[in-house]
């Protein structure tokens, strides 16, 4: 409970489930008795007049409080009391409806009975609107004396002025998109509003007077309703936020204030625009009213929020804070049964309730509590046991919370283990006379009721499913449903990787949230290597080369490869060959004498696919036959120099794109430039020659298409040399992984650091994100001093000018890993490299220093075993270590 809280003097709920908004409340004396009543409209079409008079504050409300309650049948926007009859000064209701305006007159009958006096209400006059109605204003326009004129905004822009029961003209907003509060200063004789470009827009109304009438064209009715002269504004001001309401304060005749409410600031500004003051809120407002000080030259300002509050502010200083028991849609100050300053507000539910400011103390005392000795033992164990927990509990550095036991969804994927008899293939662009296809059968379980449930299958592209999305009706607790679809290469060019995964999310429904509350499971699933390549005839010369050494004898070809290797062949044994849809070619080898199997093609981004289900199979195989002391190292020469034509090729294809996007953008000004200028020569009544501007249009036209076209193919060239990187990318941490023998979680940082990006884009490029991956690692956990620690990097990511700083990170990241750094994300273990010994580095034994080789391409030095010794620039194998390689 707040101290400060509203206290309720009277209150009452209106209807039930009708709706109220900011102009349904007004507090006037609309019955001209001298008091002021409280009249309320609804957007369900009552109208209600209330004259509170509680025997004590908080009273339940009477059945006289209510004078009057008619409903008018149609939904009420807008209540309002004026002078709005001619012949007499006295106040009059104006109630606005969405195509109608009335005019009412209040009256009071005196009872001769016991029930009291009665009210009645007679229509004086009403206008039919031409067009939808939004809001109205009203006072003395033009400075008339002794009656009120009525201005009404529609939804689509139009000022509609009446002069009480006649209808004087109606004039178009400049501009309009969006109608907003209005109002008018009758000391400047003017109509302020907000726009839908958030600007405070003035209009005089002696210029809205004197301009064309737009109604009083001889035009076509859909003319009449899209078209007007444009007004000239009086002043303008730019507040940058939308308005909520507008409010004219004036308590004496030289001096007028223009407060209005935005969307998170309170304006007030003088007569001719200029900011008096501006007060920035820190919360959503959703209505105010500002009203006279007891301090002369200030202004009191109530402001109503969303979360139940109602400020008090003597210009932008903040002087009360009060409790509401619900959020304000409109508030209003009275003078009821002579108490003055009543607070009226009313919810947007028909809540409305009078209240004054002050304190609400709690009479609760708080239980005197009986002082015990403290036992400091136990409260040291218990800090200590929490401190243990925390400590467990901060080690990991998972974000995702670890998987249920009991899982209420479960997804799974089944590959077929045979690719389809026939072909599913749909759009690719192999030229192949058969696609392959492999069936994929998806099933979903739900142990809990599942609304909305939604599968998606991705695979990373040039891959394509046969359908990647579904929608099924909710399923009932223990039910499951069964999906097959069909994977295959659209692309011409291998992917980087031969992996999908699927996404099941549903609505689960609780108790205390019937909608249900969103939940997802996932799987992956691995896909065949004979989705991507067949069997061919192995090839003896290779540009590239690689050699992967184990710690046990070669196996055949026919037993970790029967789905590429024929039987009946025996040279298949140790030499097996690769060709991808796209036509490149690999070629398998193992050595008969050594522990080797060489990689080789042509292409370097080729060897990843065939390399990765390599030492995959040759895991499945010795885990099989229980041998857990496998092992696969590379002692050969990291591939830097080719890595590195190939990021130079992708980043080429970057700085195509920006330049055809300055083309195409320079293009489309000069096209849009000559359409103006023929425009203007065919508008014109006399035309004057085109002077070829038609040839102009026609050659700048082609040059546009042209120009898209071009870009359109770049785009694919970019993507197709991306996915070549990532196959690169992938093959080249997996070289350092077996060369420095890292486990798993430094591999995870490595594929973090390297492929931070599913997609790239001209915005947030591969380039300058792995440079920034990689300059994190080389200050941190493999820095060589506290120094390298010490500095900044950059936190915003552009695109560099070249690649020259990247390649001289990769090699100088490849250096420290050689010379005995780590992979960590812990400062500490970082702190401890960095402080062991001079260099940051841990030495490195002399029996690895006796034989080092230069990565090509780079000034890094790594070390290596004796039978690489005699390596140098060569990308492939040394000659020795080509023949003990030896070819079957």
């Amino acid at each position: 409970m707040s101290l400060f809280k509203a206290r309720d003097w009277w209150s009452t709920v209106l209807g039930e489930k009708e709706e109220f908004d900011q102009g349904c409340l007004c507090v006037a004396d609309v019955d001209n008795s001298g008091q002021d009543k409280i009249i309320v409209g609804s957007y369900m079409g009552y109208l209600r007049i209330f004259n509170p008079h509680p025997v004590k504050p908080g009273d339940e409300v009477q059945a006289e409080d209510l004078l009057l309650e008619v409903q008018l049948r149609e939904p009420i926007l807008q209540v309002e009391v004026g002078k709005f009859v001619s012949g007499t000064e006295g106040l009059h209701l104006a109630v606005l409806h969405c195509r109608r305006l009335c005019v009412y007159a209040v009256s009071e009958t005196l009872g001769n009975v016991e029930h009291g006096n009665q009210y009645q209400i007679k229509l004086m006059y009403e206008h039919q609107l031409q067009r939808t109605a939004c809001n109205m204003t009203y006072g003395p326009f033009g400075g008339v004396k002794g009656r009120d004129l009525i201005c009404i905004q529609s939804m689509d822009g139009m000022l509609m002025l009446f002069e009480q029961e006649s209808y004087a003209f109606g004039r178009f907003l400049p501009g309009f998109l969006l109608p907003g509060p209005l109002t008018y200063s009758s000391r400047t004789d003017s109509f302020i509003t907000v726009s839908s470009s958030r600007q405070v827009e003035s209009y005089k109304y002696q210029v809205l007077a004197f301009a064309t009438d737009a109604d009083g064209r001889q035009e076509t009715v859909q003319q009449k309703l899209s078209s007007g002269k444009k007004l000239v504004v009086d002043w303008i001001l730019n507040i940058g936020e939308q308005a909520l309401d507008i409010c004219i304060v004036s308590f004496n005749q030289a001096v007028s204030s223009v407060f209005v409410l935005g969307e998170r600031s309170l304006f007030c500004l003088k007569d001719n625009g200029q900011i008096r003051f501006m007060k920035k809120l820190d919360y959503s407002p959703s209505c105010f009213i500002p009203y006279c000080s007891v301090k002369e030259g200030t202004i009191n300002t109530l402001v109503g929020n969303h979360s139940k509050m109602l400020y008090v502010y003597q210009d932008i200083t903040l002087k009360w804070a009060t409790q509401l028991p619900h959020v304000p849609v409109s508030v209003k100050v009275a003078n009821l049964q002579g108490l003055k300053g009543v607070i009226v507000t009313l919810s947007d539910s028909g809540h409305l309730q009078c209240s004054y400011l002050g304190t609400d103390p709690s009479l609760f005392q708080a239980p005197r509590v009986d002082s015990k000795e403290i036992n400091y033992e136990e409260f040291n164990a218990e800090m200590k046991e929490l401190q243990k927990i925390i400590k467990e509990a901060t080690k990991t550095q998972d974000i995702l919370p670890q998987s249920e036991k009991h899982r209420d969804l479960i997804v799974t994927a089944e590959v077929s283990p045979d690719l389809d008899v026939e072909s599913q293939a749909i759009d690719s662009e192999i030229k192949a006379e058969v696609v392959p296809s492999v069936t994929v059968k998806v099933t979903m379980q739900s142990k809990v009721t599942a609304q909305k449930p939604y599968l998606a299958v991705c695979v990373q592209a040039p891959l394509a499913v046969t359908c990647d999305q579904f929608t099924f009706n909710d399923l009932d607790p223990g039910s499951s449903e069964t999906v097959v679809l069909s994977v295959f290469l659209k692309g011409n060019f291998p992917p980087s990787e031969l992996e999908g995964n699927c996404v099941f999310s549903c609505n689960t429904p609780t108790e205390l949230n019937p909608e249900g509350i969103p939940k997802f499971a996932q799987c992956k699933f691995k896909l065949p290597l004979r989705l991507v390549c067949f069997p061919a005839q192995p090839s003896k010369s290779a540009n590239h080369k690689l050699t992967i050494d184990t710690n046990k004898p070669p196996i055949s070809f026919l037993t970790i490869f029967p789905d590429f290797a024929d039987p009946s062949e025996d040279d298949q044994a140790n030499a097996l060959g690769f060709q991808f849809l796209s036509g490149s070619k690999i070629t398998l080898l193992a050595s008969k004498t050594s522990q080797r199997y060489r990689i080789q093609s042509d292409q370097l981004e080729d060897l990843w696919l065939i390399t990765k289900e390599l030492t995959l199979r040759l895991e499945e195989h010795f885990k099989k036959q229980n041998c857990k002391d496998f092992a696969c190292t590379f002692s050969g020469s990291v591939p830097l120099q080719e890595y590195f034509e190939l990021i130079d090729r992708h980043f080429e294809l970057r700085l195509n794109a920006e330049k055809f996007q300055e083309l195409l953008s320079e293009r489309a000004i000069q096209f849009r430039a000559i359409e103006r200028r023929l425009l203007t020569r065919f508008k014109d009544k006399t035309p004057a020659p085109l002077q070829h501007l038609d040839t102009l249009l026609e050659g700048t036209f082609r040059e546009v298409i042209a120009l898209a076209d071009a870009a359109e193919e770049n785009q694919a060239n970019m993507f197709q040399a991306f996915t070549k990187l990532k196959s690169a990318t992938h093959l080249v941490i997996m070289l350092i992984g077996l060369w420095q023998k890292l486990n798993a979680d430094q591999v995870a940082i490595m594929e973090a650091a390297f492929l931070p990006l599913a997609e790239d884009t001209q915005e947030l490029g591969w380039e300058e994100t792995v440079d920034s991956a990689i300059s994190f690692l080389l200050r941190t956990c493999l820095s060589k001093s506290s120094k390298e620690q010490a500095l900044s990097l950059s936190s915003q990511l552009s695109m560099p000018k070249d690649t020259s700083r990247l390649k001289k990170n990769i090699s100088l990241f490849c250096d420290r890993l050689a010379k005995g750094g780590r992979l960590s994300l812990s400062t500490e273990t970082a702190t401890q490299q960095a402080t062991g010994v001079p260099g940051g580095c841990a030495t490195i034994p002399e029996s690895d220093l006796e034989e080092r080789a230069v990565v090509p391409g780079s000034t890094a030095v790594f070390s290596h075993h004796k039978h690489t010794a005699k390596q140098k620039s060569n990308p492939g194998l040394s000659e020795d270590a080509a023949k003990e390689a030896e070819k079957p």
